[in-house]
């Protein structure tokens, strides 16, 4: 039965192609023994069915009697600078494997600025990589934030955030999103390890890049940005195709879980649709709504820079 049901799902993705050379091709066997396991004569090995299901991006999920139980992958851990290299082309590689098109919508429910804007050659983008990684690694020693210098991947990072701003995408925001990267420039401020000019600096490229959202918010049309006051936002993001969506759940910073069982993605969708129906688009509500919630995030970082007198 479960063979029956992988072969089912494999012919569905495959279209009009040769299920029996698609199979043989993959598992580097003959066509003859491709046949004999599309005809369900012979069986697939457990190592066969699972490098089809990885191939063809498949859910294990339908094979589990249980609706309760999920099969799920987690990325890769990050735990030192280095590792951010292998987090970025992991990343890339969401994107390369799903069907992306017209079709795809990225939903993304921002607690934190969504940190495909902040991959780019700029102090805040440096900044923020340095607080992830004092966050993650316990055994990182706090070093002054002018010392520190991550390692180059500025391609792998630009490809990724191209990617993201290439497909429709609908973010959702409150005047808190922007308050843990505020109360990270502070913290460091207050400490000693980041100093008055770089804060500065950061401030600005932050408040550049509030304005960029805002223009885009203004002129995108692929991109919708909706005000949820009523709901805790989680930095979850959603990948929804009709062919084949997946559910990321973050774990930490650095860290997701990694859903495209059918059923949850389709639990997921109607979730994000709910909150939207309980949101504000600031694409449509027009500039007397746009600029008072982009006024609160300006007034957040006037008020910060106030409070360092800088």
């Amino acid at each position: 039965m479960y063979q029956e049901l992988l072969l089912k799902e494999i012919r569905r993705k495959i279209g009009a192609q040769s299920l029996n050379d698609e199979i043989a091709n993959i598992l580097n066997i003959s066509y003859d023994a491709a046949h004999r396991r599309t005809s369900l004569k012979a069986k697939f090995s457990f190592e066969e069915a699972l490098e089809l299901a990885k191939y063809y991006q498949i859910s294990l999920n339908q094979f589990i009697t249980s609706d309760r139980q999920l099969v799920v992958q987690k990325t890769t851990v990050v735990d030192k600078t280095e590792d951010l290299q292998s987090f970025f082309q992991n990343n890339l590689s969401i994107f390369e494997n799903l069907p992306l098109s017209d079709e795809m919508t990225v939903y993304y429910s921002a607690k934190d600025i969504p940190f495909f804007y902040t991959l780019s050659d700029t102090l805040l983008s440096r900044f923020k990589i340095y607080v992830w990684m004092n966050l993650l690694n316990a055994k990182q020693v706090f070093i002054p934030f002018l010392q520190f210098s991550p390692p180059y991947f500025e391609s792998n990072t630009q490809e990724l955030r191209k990617k993201y701003e290439d497909q429709n995408v609908v973010e959702l925001w409150n005047d808190r999103t922007i308050s843990s990267i505020l109360q990270q420039i502070l913290f460091y401020f207050d400490t000693g390890l980041l100093q008055k000019n770089e804060a500065g600096i950061i401030l600005k490229e932050l408040e550049e890049l509030i304005k960029y959202i805002e223009q885009k918010t203004e002129s995108n049309l692929k991109f919708h940005l909706y005000e949820n006051e009523l709901m805790h936002l989680s930095n979850d993001i959603f990948f929804h195709h009709p062919q084949q969506s997946l559910f990321a759940i973050p774990i930490n910073m650095f860290g997701y879980i990694l859903i495209n069982d059918a059923k949850t993605c389709s639990e997921t969708r109607n979730y994000f649709e709910h909150q939207i129906k309980n949101s504000k688009s600031l694409n449509t509500s027009g500039n007397r709504d746009r600029k008072i919630f982009f006024n609160k995030m300006y007034n957040q970082i006037e008020s910060l820079k106030q409070k360092m007198i800088l």
